[in-house]
C-alpha cells in the first residue's frame, strides 16, 4: 500500500512539473513514526520497517494514556495569584506530550532538472523541528505554531529518484501552560517552481479605496529572476465565480527591485463581511520572454477597517463591537492535529451563538483555520506569543525570544496579511514585560514589526496587570490598549490612556461544567467540589475574573468600549482550574461548550444576548432531582425576550422581567454581586422555587406583553433507550471528512434523561471508520480514540470518519440496559 502511494505521488508531481509552471502537492500518506530518538534516523539507509505508519496531521500524545505524571508543574502560577510553589497536575492535559518524535517519509519528482526549484513547507510542527531531506539538514524551526518553509532545491535528487525526508520533533518539560499537542500536526506541503518564480507568500493585497462604485485594489507582487530576459507580470482579479473582473501587466524594470506595485480597479465590490463571506483572488502570471513561468493565486476580500477614538471598531463603514471568544487550537478528542470538518463545526456553534470574532488563544492559527475564517465570515484576532524573553514556564518560548521573534511575527503576517477575516494582530498575552521597567520597548519592537509588514492593522495586546502597564507605558503605546480581566478599571483606562478606546481582549473566565448544579446557588469564586466540576447555574468563576454579566454592562453602557473576547468559546485540554493539583482533572470548565462541542448552559446566556437574528429560550437546570422534592430549586431562564412566566406543574411561579434600570455604577458591591444585580438585567431566575417532579413551563413575551414562545421541559422517566445525531448525515469520501454524532440517553416517552452516565459501546461499519469520542467531563479518563466511552450527563459525541471510497457509514451505539441505535452517514 505505502508503495503505490509513493508512486501516486510521483506521478501527480511529475505530471505536474511536466504540464504546469508550480505544483504544490501535500504530503499526508505514507509517514513512518517512532517516540525513539536514534541520531542516525535522518539516514538514507535506515529499517524504519518497525515504526509505525501513520497519517498526517498526526498528534501522537492525543492518544494517551492520561497520567497525572505527564509533565507535572511544580510552581506557583503567579497570573493566577499563586503565592507559594504547588504541584499541577493537569495543566498541560495529562497527555504524553514530551520527549522526542521522528518522522520519515520518501517522495520523488519525475521530471526534476537544474531548471526548477523545491521549497518544502510546514503548516506547524510541535515542536524544535529539525528537517533532513536526504541525510542532510534542511533547516531548523522552534515554533510549534507557526509555518515555515525551507528551499531544498540543493538536496533532491533529480530525475524522479526517491527522496528521503526525515523530522525530528522534541518537547520539553515545563514547555506549555496548555496542551499543545505533538508531532507533525499541521500539513507538510512540497512545492515546485520554475527558476523564474515568485515565492512563498510573495504577494501583498490591500484595499486602499472602497466605495460603492469600485474598490481600488493595491497588488504589490515579490519576482524572483533567473537570467537575462523581458519580464512580464499579468495580473488578474477573479470573482467568487473565476470571472476576470480586472486585469492589468507590467515589465519588470531594475527599479522595481524584485516587486511590482500595482493598482487594479474592481467595479460594484461585493464586501467581505460578517457572515458574509465575498471573496476575490488574485492570479499572477509571471512570463520570461512571453514564455509562462510562474502562476500564483492569492485570495483576498475587499473590506474596510478602522479604529476611531471614541468610536471603536469600524468595519466596512459601520461601527462593530467584538462578541468575541477566545480559542485554543485542540480540536478536542482530535487534539491538536487540523482538520476541516472540525474547524468548520466549532465556527458555527460558535456563529449560533452570536459570536462575530475568534482570538487564536495564544499562538498562530493553523493556515485552514483562517481560510475557513474567510469562507465563513468570521473575524479573527490573530496571535503570536503568550511568552516574550522573561519566563512565564520553564522551557516556553522566553528560550527563543530573542532570536526567534522577529523572523516568527514576519512569517505570520506574510501568511495571513491577505485573509479579510484578519482584522488585528495580538503581540502577546499577559506577558512578564509587563511589570518590567523596559517593558514597553519590547511591545513596540513588536508592533513596529506589524506596522512595518502590514501598516493595515491595528494592533494590541492582551495585558491584565493594569497598574503596571500604566506607570510604563506599554499600554499607552498600543494601537489597541488590550485588558484581559480587570473590566471594573476600564473607566480609569480611558482617562489616563490617549487612545480613547478600550478593548476587552480576554474577559470573564466563568466555570461550569455541562449538566452538573450545585446547592444553594450562590456566586461564589474558586469553588471546589469533590467531583471536581463547577455548577452549570452559571455564577461562579475563576478568582480573576467575573460573571458574563458583569462584562456585557460594560460593553453597553460605555460607548468607547470595542467589546470583548471570553475566557474561552470550547473547553480545551489543560489548564484544569480551579482544581490544579487535583487529580483526575485535564481540561478546563471555563468554555461556554464543552470538549466534546455540546453546549452548556452559559452557551445560551451569550446566545440570547449576542445572536439578534434567532429566538433564544432556554430553561435551567434539568428536572430529575430524585431526593430533592420540596427543596429550593431555582430556576433560571436565558432568553432574548425581555420577560417570561414560569409554570412548574401547572401552577404560576410569577412573572419576571429584565431589570434594564440596573446601573452600571453601584451594582458591583459585594451586597450586589451577592444578591446577582447585574444578573437581573441580563437572565431571568426564580430563586425560591422548589423542586417536585413533572413539567416546567415557560411563556415568553415581548415588550408589548404578548406570549410569543414557550418551552417545557419534564421529570424523565427510568432510561430507555439511545438516540443518535449527527451533525451531518452526508460527508466527503476523501479519507479525511468527519462526521460528529451526539448520543443522548432519552425515557420510553423521548424525554432526556439527564443522570445517565452509563459506558456506551460503538462499531462502524461500511465507508469508514470510528475516529475519536469525548464526553464533555474534565475528570473522565477514557481514552479519545477506542471505540467505546461513559456518557456524561445523559450526553457525548462520537466521531466517525470517510474513507476514500463513496458509501454508507454505519454507526452502532449500545449500552447495558438500553435500546441500541444506529445511524447511517453517507459519503460522496
Amino acid at each position: 500500500m505505502k508503495k503505490f502511494l509513493f508512486v501516486w505521488i510521483a506521478l501527480l508531481i511529475g505530471l505536474s512539473a511536466l504540464y504546469a509552471t508550480r505544483t504544490t502537492v501535500p504530503l499526508e500518506q505514507g509517514w513512518k513514526f517512532t517516540r525513539n530518538d536514534d541520531p542516525k534516523a535522518s539516514d538514507v539507509v535506515y529499517d524504519d520497517s518497525n515504526w509505525q505508519t501513520v497519517r498526517i496531521p498526526h498528534d501522537w500524545a492525543i492518544y494517551g494514556p492520561f497520567s497525572k505524571e505527564n509533565d507535572i508543574h511544580r510552581m506557583a502560577i503567579v497570573q493566577d495569584g499563586q503565592t507559594t510553589a504547588i504541584e499541577h497536575y493537569g495543566r498541560t492535559g495529562g497527555l504524553p506530550f514530551t520527549g522526542v518524535g521522528w518522522y520519515r517519509n520518501t517522495f520523488s519528482i519525475p521530471g526534476h532538472s537544474e531548471g526548477r526549484r523545491v521549497i518544502i513547507q510546514f503548516d506547524g510542527a510541535m515542536s524544535n523541528a529539525r528537517v533532513f531531506v536526504n541525510g542532510k539538514e534542511a533547516g531548523y524551526w522552534p515554533n510549534g505554531y507557526n509555518t515555515f518553509y525551507f528551499d531544498i532545491t540543493g538536496l533532491v535528487h533529480n530525475d524522479g529518484q526517491d527522496n528521503l525526508l526525515a523530522v525530528r520533533l522534541e518537547n520539553f518539560e515545563e514547555q506549555s501552560r496548555w496542551y499543545p499537542g505533538a508531532g507533525l500536526y499541521r500539513n507538510v506541503h512540497i512545492i515546485t517552481t520554475n527558476e523564474a518564480y515568485i515565492p512563498v507568500w510573495g504577494t501583498y493585497v490591500t484595499t486602499p479605496e472602497v466605495n460603492q462604485k469600485f474598490a481600488r485594489v493595491n497588488v504589490k507582487t515579490k519576482v524572483v529572476t533567473s537570467g537575462e530576459g523581458n519580464y512580464r507580470l499579468v495580473t488578474e482579479i477573479n470573482d467568487a465565480s473565476s470571472r476576470v473582473v480586472a486585469s492589468d501587466e507590467a515589465l519588470l524594470t531594475p527599479y522595481d527591485l524584485g516587486e511590482i506595485s500595482r493598482d487594479l480597479f474592481v467595479e460594484d465590490p461585493l464586501l467581505w463581511d460578517i457572515r458574509q463571506p465575498n471573496m476575490y483572488r488574485v492570479v499572477s502570471k509571471l512570463y520570461k520572454d512571453g514564455v509562462l513561468m510562474d502562476e500564483y493565486s492569492t485570495p483576498f476580500g475587499i473590506r474596510t477597517i478602522e479604529i476611531v477614538a471614541d468610536g471603536g471598531f469600524i468595519l466596512n463603514g459601520r461601527k462593530v463591537k467584538f462578541q468575541g471568544v477566545c480559542l485554543h487550537h485542540d480540536l478536542g478528542p482530535l487534539g491538536a492535529a487540523v482538520n476541516e470538518a472540525a474547524i468548520r463545526r466549532q465556527i458555527r456553534i460558535m456563529q449560533d451563538m452570536g459570536v462575530n470574532a475568534i482570538r487564536t488563544s495564544h499562538n498562530m492559527p493553523a493556515p485552514e483555520y483562517v481560510r475557513i475564517a474567510d469562507e465563513m465570515g468570521m473575524m479573527l484576532m490573530v496571535e503570536t506569543f503568550d511568552e516574550w524573553a522573561i519566563p512565564k514556564v520553564k522551557n516556553g518560548y522566553n528560550r527563543y525570544f530573542n532570536e526567534w521573534a522577529e523572523k516568527d511575527i514576519v512569517n505570520v503576517i506574510h501568511h495571513y496579511r491577505n485573509n479579510p477575516s484578519v482584522v488585528m494582530w495580538c503581540i502577546g498575552n499577559e506577558v512578564e514585560e509587563q511589570s518590567n521597567k523596559q517593558g514597553a520597548r519590547v511591545a513596540r519592537f513588536l508592533q513596529d514589526i506589524c506596522h512595518r509588514e502590514d501598516p493595515t492593522r491595528p494592533v494590541t495586546n492582551g495585558m491584565d496587570r493594569p497598574d503596571h502597564v500604566f506607570s510604563n507605558h506599554m499600554a499607552a503605546i498600543m494601537d489597541v490598549p488590550g485588558f484581559n480581566y480587570r473590566s471594573f478599571r476600564y473607566q480609569e483606562a480611558y482617562e489616563r490612556l490617549p487612545q480613547q478606546l478600550v478593548l476587552g481582549s480576554e474577559t470573564t473566565s466563568a466555570l461550569s461544567s455541562r449538566g452538573v448544579y450545585k446547592f444553594p446557588v450562590e456566586r461564589r469564586s474558586m469553588a471546589m467540589y469533590d467531583d471536581h466540576q463547577a455548577s452549570s447555574y452559571d455564577v461562579e468563576h475563576a478568582a480573576w475574573s467575573n460573571l458574563p454579566e458583569d462584562d456585557f454592562i460594560q460593553h453597553d453602557d460605555l460607548s468607547y468600549t470595542m467589546g470583548e473576547f471570553i475566557w474561552t468559546g470550547f473547553d480545551y485540554l489543560g489548564e484544569p482550574t480551579p482544581y490544579y493539583s487535583a487529580w483526575p482533572s485535564h481540561s478546563s470548565l471555563f468554555g461556554a461548550v464543552d470538549l466534546a462541542g455540546i453546549p452548556k448552559d452559559r452557551f445560551y446566556l451569550y446566545r440570547s444576548h449576542w445572536n439578534k437574528e434567532e429566538g433564544t429560550l432556554h430553561i435551567l437546570p434539568h428536572w430529575n432531582w430524585e431526593g430533592r422534592e420540596g427543596e429550593v430549586t431555582p430556576v433560571f431562564v436565558y432568553t432574548n425576550h425581555p420577560s417570561a412566566e414560569l409554570f412548574i406543574n401547572g401552577k404560576s411561579q410569577g412573572k419576571r422581567t429584565k431589570d434594564l434600570s440596573v446601573p452600571l455604577e453601584g451594582s458591583y458591591t459585594e451586597e450586589a454581586q451577592k444578591n446577582f444585580a447585574r444578573q437581573k438585567r441580563y437572565r431571568l431566575m426564580w430563586m425560591d422555587t422548589r423542586y417536585e417532579p413533572g413539567t416546567v413551563k415557560v411563556v415568553a413575551y415581548d415588550e408589548h406583553g404578548n406570549a410569543v414562545a414557550e418551552k417545557e421541559i419534564r421529570t424523565a422517566g427510568e432510561p430507555h433507550g439511545l438516540v443518535l445525531e449527527a451533525d451531518r448525515t452526508i460527508i466527503n469520501a476523501d479519507g479525511k471528512d468527519l462526521a460528529f454524532i451526539t448520543v443522548s440517553v432519552v425515557d420510553k416517552d423521548g424525554n432526556p434523561c439527564p443522570n445517565v452516565n452509563e459506558l456506551v459501546r460503538f462499531n462502524v461499519k461500511g465507508a469508514g471508520s470510528y475516529r475519536a469520542g469525548a464526553n464533555g467531563d474534565p475528570t473522565s479518563l477514557d481514552l479519545f480514540h477506542l471505540p467505546q466511552m461513559y456518557l456524561f450527563n445523559g450526553k457525548l459525541v462520537a466521531v466517525v470518519e470517510s474513507t476514500e471510497k463513496p458509501g454508507t457509514i454505519t454507526l452502532e451505539a449500545t449500552a447495558k440496559g438500553l435500546r441500541k441505535a444506529s445511524i447511517n452517514i453517507q459519503t460522496k
